[in-house]
């Protein structure tokens, strides 16, 4: 099946189901809800946009719609907006589509909260549908803790909104040859030695924050370069002694054998 095909099939369903139950309700049917039920985050400043989807059968109507919101602190319940709009209004709060859309201009902390919104069509009968509205948080406090007889780092951020994971090691994107990271991207298993600097960076749309988690340092790669050079050094060293030795050895030789050459020239003289 086609999967633009699927999203149609559900409405399909959910109209041929809706007609059933307002089939048992005398013709009488009114529906409404939120394409998803997880909480809405808000960036403080930026617009607030919550759009409900009402259903009517054919020759029905919308009559009120109200929105109300409960805080989450104190729980005290108080409407937002209505519609048809009665009342002098501020401009920062608006319904459209005929009360199925609410807009809060400059969105604030206080905006946060359970938003109900409430239809009722020209019968009088009632539906509603709830959606939580929250703040999106900046990334904060992010800390490393670490197993190290498992040789497991585990990153931990205080409450920032949609966080993700990633982790460095020596200022590097990790890679298999250090270690695997976790399927959330908080823990960082290392498979390769447990030597160095790690660092967890947590992000979001607002910013980053990061930790870092010393361990033991590794063995010093311009040691063991050093090392070489020293032995190199040393091997060239006797080797030039072994051929000066030669060389000198090769020279008095060659002496000592004139003045054998010369001795009974002079004794004849």
């Amino acid at each position: 099946m086609r999967g633009d095909m699927k999203p149609r099939l559900h409405t399909f369903t959910r109209t041929v189901l809706l007609l059933q139950v307002c089939w048992l309700w005398s013709g009488q049917c009114l529906s409404v809800h939120f394409s998803s039920q997880q909480s809405v985050y808000v960036v403080k400043g930026q617009d607030l946009i919550l759009q409900a989807q009402i259903e009517l059968l054919e020759g029905e109507r919308v009559s009120e719609v109200t929105w109300e919101r409960s805080a989450k602190t104190s729980g005290k319940s108080s409407r937002v907006a209505e519609f048809p709009h009665r009342g002098p209004s501020d401009g920062r709060v608006t319904v459209e589509q005929q009360g199925s859309a609410l807009k809060i201009r400059g969105y604030q902390a206080s905006d946060g909260g359970v938003y109900t919104v409430t239809v009722t069509d020209q019968s009088g009968q009632r539906r509603s549908a709830q959606r939580s509205v929250q703040e999106y948080l900046p990334v904060y406090h992010v800390s490393v803790m670490v197993n190290v007889s498992h040789a497991v780092l585990h990153c931990m951020e205080a409450w920032g909104t949609d966080p993700s994971f990633t982790w460095l090691y020596e200022r590097v994107l990790v890679t298999g040859a250090v270690g695997r990271v976790s399927a959330d991207g908080a823990s960082l298993f290392v498979s390769g030695t447990f030597c160095g600097h790690f660092t967890c960076v947590v992000s979001n749309k607002l910013g980053h924050s990061s930790a870092t988690y010393a361990a033991e340092p590794c063995e010093s790669t311009d040691s063991s370069t050093s090392a070489v050079v020293v032995f190199l050094l040393l091997f060239l060293a006797l080797g030039a002694a072994s051929l000066a030795f030669l060389l000198w050895r090769r020279h008095r030789h060659g002496h000592n054998r004139r003045e054998r050459l010369r001795e009974p020239y002079d004794v004849d003289l």
